[in-house]
């Protein structure tokens, strides 16, 4: 089962992204006919960095996925094997590859700016400032929900995690330094930095950091403070493109593990029951609330966020957008079919029983279940070094999405600011700035995070996530009707509707089922933070939710509201 599970979702994504991909490209959208990109038109060696699609590759998608593929795939196995997989296929290829390949694109299309802009264009001012504060509630919610699965693992065993982290940062420094201040090029300067990664790996799990979740808190803070606000090149490419090694390898033996065992799956039965208890230990019906749980693995609306915020600036050419937006998308799925194959025919092996396998934690049920995946089809691959590897792969993604969002968090508040240019020049300076606004939204995310944890967290923010998902395709599908070509825009507008009704109901089932849980005990200060923060969060939400499909259906028939030129 494990093989033809792997060989089928191979087949798709590769049928899907050699056909339906690359018609995109040449009839929709017309990549080869595009002008310059903006990163080589407005290069300022900041943001604006013209780069290779392999290293861009890397960093965009180690941006978007962080422990997103793994834990929401790892939930969802709570409802049978079978059901969350479907949702990761189909949502994967008809609505999470065009949603990224489509923002990418835009963002490209209006020389590098976010998604709210380009709503804005399309919509007006309204939905615009909408959108601006949608992304900042969302990015909260995605430094609270990861900052906590980071500073577990962190906290968790002989702290080998953390300190093969933090050693491999220092790694993509030095890898950085040397592909674009040396003349060693990208090829030598990769054997280098893959060598140093394998160092990292050996030095760190010799010598463990010890700490305390709490302090590993206070360090991840700090981390994401500094790494948003310093130039791209120096960390946040060589990074994420040092990570981009870790997903070839992870993905590879993990495929081959997969197949070469053709175990079956009798960790996990293929369907429990509609209403299995997945969310904040309630019975939750797999539909509506299943992007609650399955976010990044089959679509998210994060991703458009990172797409305009960062990737959009590096492309060095249009045509690049089918790689490493269309591309990463799938990648994600796959990654995602992988930890389902390792819990579901490989749980038995790292746990006693099913039930001990349903009741461990999301991460630890994938890193253990991976561990014995590899171990059983590579006996010399010991468990606990897979293991090992599995846990620092997971918490590599999630800092590198925490810092990233973090980043796109200043550019909102930054944006957000702009009103007070000319009625309050000091405040606006001050909320400009960048290290300030890195501040504000790690004390918000990093804070919400320490008054929960992630069995909560998680499906707010893929809540939130999806929501966003579901107004970036119908910002796309107007897009695609009023600037591109109107035969296809029943390709993106129908899935967007689909998406937007179901996480719609899913989160109203969220306000009424799971929030009024954090206030039954009302002497728990930290669940009744939570739950307020929570609960304000997604009311606010819902209502700009609203209000974005109203403005969405007053200028769907209309032109293009006077704007900015694409």
């Amino acid at each position: 089962m494990s093989a033809l599970i792997a060989v089928i979702a191979l087949a798709i994504y590769l049928v899907f992204y050699f056909v339906n991909g690359r018609k995109i490209q040449t009839n929709l959208l017309r990549s080869h006919e595009a002008p310059e990109a903006p990163s080589k038109r407005l290069s300022d060696g900041v943001d604006y960095v013209p780069t290779s699609k392999y290293v861009l590759f890397g960093h965009h998608f180690a941006s978007i996925a962080g422990a997103g593929p793994i834990t929401g795939p790892a939930l969802a196995v709570a409802w049978g094997w079978l059901p969350g997989l479907l949702w990761i296929w189909f949502g994967n290829i008809f609505i999470g590859a065009i949603h990224d390949y489509l923002a990418l694109t835009a963002s490209v299309r209006y020389d590098g700016r976010s998604v709210q802009f380009v709503a804005q264009d399309l919509m007006g001012k309204g939905a615009g400032k909408s959108f601006a504060w949608f992304i900042l509630f969302l990015c909260i919610l995605v430094v609270a929900a990861f900052g906590d699965i980071v500073a577990g693992q962190f906290a968790g065993g002989s702290g080998e995690v953390a300190s093969t982290f933090f050693l491999f940062c220092a790694a993509a420094v030095l890898l950085g330094y040397l592909m674009y201040n040396t003349k060693l090029g990208v090829g030598i300067s990769t054997l280098v930095g893959i060598v140093l990664l394998i160092g990292a790996f050996w030095l760190g799990g010799t010598y463990g950091i010890k700490a305390s979740k709490n302090i590993w808190f206070a360090v991840i803070f700090l981390y994401i403070v500094i790494a948003s606000a310093m130039p791209v090149n120096i960390l946040l490419q060589p990074r994420d493109y040092l990570n981009s090694f870790l997903l070839y390898f992870g993905i590879v033996v993990g495929g081959i593990a997969a197949v070469v065992t053709m175990k079956s799956f009798d960790a996990i039965p293929v369907y429990t029951s509609f209403s299995a208890k997945v969310i904040g230990g309630q019975p939750s019906p797999f539909w509506p609330t299943v992007p609650l749980v399955i976010a990044c693995g089959a679509l998210s609306g994060f991703h458009s966020l990172v797409a305009s915020g960062t990737s959009s600036k590096q492309l060095r050419d249009e045509k690049d957008a089918l790689f490493v937006g269309y591309g990463s998308m799938l990648t994600e799925g796959f990654l995602s079919t992988i930890v389902v194959i390792s819990i579901a025919g490989f749980g038995l092996l790292a746990f006693k029983d099913t039930a001990t396998v349903l009741k461990t934690g999301a991460i630890p049920r994938f890193t253990q279940s991976f561990g014995a995946m590899v171990n059983h089809a590579f006996p010399f691959m010991t468990k606990e070094f897979m293991t090992l590897f599995a846990a620092i792969w997971v918490s590599s993604f999630a800092l590198t999405t925490l810092d990233t969002t973090n980043r796109l968090g200043r550019y909102i508040v930054s944006e957000l600011a702009l009103p007070l240019k000319e009625k309050n020049t000091a405040a606006y300076s001050f909320f400009a700035n960048k290290w300030i606004a890195s501040l504000i939204m790690a004390f918000l995310g990093i804070g919400l995070a320490w008054s929960g944890n992630y069995n909560v967290l998680w499906p707010a923010f893929s809540g939130a996530n999806q929501l966003i998902a579901s107004i970036v395709m119908l910002t796309a599908a107007m897009w695609v009707k009023k600037k591109l070509n109107e035969k296809y825009t029943n390709l993106v507008l129908i899935p967007a509707v689909l998406l937007w009704v179901t996480v719609t109901v899913g989160i109203i089932w969220y306000m009424l089922i799971i929030v009024p849980t954090f206030f039954k005990d009302m002497a728990n200060i930290k669940n009744v933070i939570t739950g307020s923060a929570v609960g304000t969060i997604n009311v606010v939400m819902l209502g700009l939710n609203f209000f974005m499909i109203y403005e969405f259906l007053k200028n769907f028939g209309k032109k293009a509201v006077a704007g900015a030129k694409a």
